[in-house]
């Protein structure tokens, strides 16, 4: 399948390209960035061809993977799949319910396939354990909790970037924790959101239609000694805790390139699809509207 690449930054550089790449059946057509220095340094690194023009790109390819912030993304979305490009999307989709819910309509009408990349639905180990628990009935309480040291003095390419010093952890781990809890647990009948003390930190609790509870603690602020990323679901089959995500971001990437062709071939729709981006993104905003402002 012919692919174009959206985006420059460090996850386009260190996962999606690279992926990309090196996927057996994918043709790396090109790359699109919104700054044609760092488009023209990134297609000479992937070995492939710079584009000026995303509609251009769009006209040479069968499919598109973003990677670029949540409202970037959206509308740049919609374009591709009205030019009839399948859509590999990072999480989350959006950071509003309006355009979240656009580019599901876009996936609806056009027909394209749509994966959305939760990185832990692609990782060999924590995407085994989340299909094990989802076959299980009786989980009554979750907990998710990502806490990094992003803003907190840690090392990381992803300090600087402008739409996470914006949103926050809320709306950059968020999804992570949710597309844990809400595949065990169901759909979300109320949320409710209060801001921590430190940084970006936000505490979440959750009352799922199920009647089952859970709770998140999101974090971009915690010192590096602190960091950690917990999971768990607890009822009649036990306590299940989530294992460590052990393999690089571009391995999991490509199951996620896999994914898209299946779904594509098959015409089934994958569950982290539009759908169930814009269910994360229409909770996470509900989230944000009970926070102070700023």
């Amino acid at each position: 399948m012919k692919f174009g690449l959206l985006g420059t930054g460090p996850w386009a550089d260190r996962t999606h390209g690279p992926a990309l790449a090196a996927h057996p059946d994918v043709e790396l057509v090109g790359v699109w960035g919104r700054r044609p220095e760092p488009t023209g340094a990134l297609a000479t690194r992937l070995d492939t061809t710079p584009y000026a023009d995303v509609d251009a790109l769009f006209a040479d390819c069968d499919a598109v993977a973003v990677a670029l912030p949540p409202d970037v993304q959206a509308p740049l979305a919609v374009r591709a799949a009205e030019a009839g490009c399948h859509l590999l999307l990072d999480k989350p989709v959006a950071t509003t319910p309006e355009g979240a819910h656009r580019v599901t309509e876009a996936v609806r009408r056009r027909g394209v396939g749509c994966v959305v990349f939760f990185t832990l639905h692609f990782s060999a180990a924590t995407g085994d354990w989340l299909r094990e628990q989802a076959r299980q009935d009786g989980w009554q309480v979750g907990r998710a909790d990502w806490l990094s040291p992003v803003f907190g003095g840690g090392d990381s390419p992803y300090s600087a970037s402008p739409w996470r010093r914006e949103k926050g952890a809320l709306w950059d781990v968020g999804p992570h924790a949710l597309s844990v809890l809400l595949p065990l647990l169901g759909p979300v009948e109320t949320v409710t959101a209060t801001p921590g003390g430190t940084g970006d930190t936000v505490h979440l609790v959750l009352r799922h239609a199920s009647g089952a509870s859970s709770s998140c603690v999101l974090s971009h602020s915690v010192t590096p000694a602190a960091a950690d990323v917990t999971a768990e679901v607890r009822g009649t089959p036990g306590v299940a805790t989530l294992p460590v995500r052990d393999e690089a971001p571009d391995v999991s990437f490509g199951r996620a390139v896999d994914a898209l062709l299946t779904s594509v071939r098959t015409g089934e729709e994958h569950p982290c699809g539009a759908r169930f981006a814009e269910e994360v993104t229409s909770l996470l905003h509900a989230a944000q509207e009970q926070l102070p402002a700023g």
